[in-house]
């Protein structure tokens, strides 16, 4: 299958039992019908327990730090999403 942005060749990847086809090229994610639905089924289990919100909280929180201050240090905000969708 092709990139529909960038016409490469997609690459298959299976995370937590759900496929992800990715564009090397422009780092595009596609998701098939349904992978989506999952995502956010997995997510809502996820936060379903207040121990995990907390812990997740605690965990990615940048306490304080801005966006600004962010980009000049080259970090990215993480989530548990990110689990899934690292390549």
């Amino acid at each position: 299958m092709k990139c529909p942005s960038c016409n490469e060749t997609l690459l298959m990847s299976e995370k937590t039992g759900i496929e992800i086809d990715y564009c090397p090229n422009c780092r595009g994610i596609w998701l098939d019908r349904g992978e989506l639905e999952k995502i956010i089924d997995r997510s809502a289990d996820h936060y379903s327990k207040k121990e995990n919100y907390d812990k997740d909280y605690d965990k990615y929180q940048r306490g304080g730090r801005d966006s600004d201050y962010e980009k000049r240090h080259g970090y990215k905000k993480k989530s548990f999403l990110g689990d899934i969708f690292d390549f």
